[in-house]
């Protein structure tokens, strides 16, 4: 991935998440939703394309924890009746995801791991500005603002693990 792309993405997210103001809580739902499917999406692309062992282990990791927080996510909405609510930040997500997978797609062996792995780390970066700026101050309902709070410590660890591989294909 081109580093001008990356660092523009990690630039434009976090201003389009502050740009909508302040997300409701149906509107929050809908962007903590959306960032777990891209990630998992991500990480199926990257168990599809990669053959590097870290990278899989990696993906293998984000398809899964996504998908458990995601199942996590959706019943509480479902508790509460929250209806997600499809919102700005949320199309800034699909959109920059959708040109990731086409810029990964084009990619092979050690530039896809590399590609991937890079902007994984961007990703969860602004996924984790965005909890601390946006979504908790934000979150009115106490089960929301405590599930998200709950999840952030793991969206560290995948940033921390994010950043071991990216030093370690960096090393090669």
């Amino acid at each position: 991935m081109n580093r001008k792309f990356v660092f523009a993405i990690a630039l434009i997210a976090p201003a389009l998440a502050f740009a909508q103001g302040k997300p409701t809580d149906p509107q929050i739902a809908h962007i903590a939703y959306t960032a777990g499917n891209l990630d998992i999406a991500a990480g199926k692309q990257a168990l599809a394309k990669s053959h590097n062992k870290a990278v899989r282990s990696f993906a293998q990791q984000m398809v899964r924890d996504h998908t458990a927080v995601n199942k996590q996510a959706g019943a509480l909405a479902k508790k509460l009746g929250v209806k997600p609510e499809d919102n700005d930040t949320s199309k800034a997500l699909k959109k920059g995801a959708e040109e990731n997978v086409a810029n990964l797609k084009k990619l092979k062996g050690a530039q896809f791991d590399k590609a991937y792995v890079d902007h994984e780390v961007t990703y969860h970066q602004q996924v984790l500005d965005a909890i601390d700026k946006v979504l908790v101050p934000s979150a009115q309902n106490a089960e929301l603002k405590g599930l998200i709070e709950k999840v952030r410590p793991a969206i560290q660890t995948h940033l921390d693990h994010a950043k071991h591989v990216q030093a370690d294909l960096g090393k090669k």
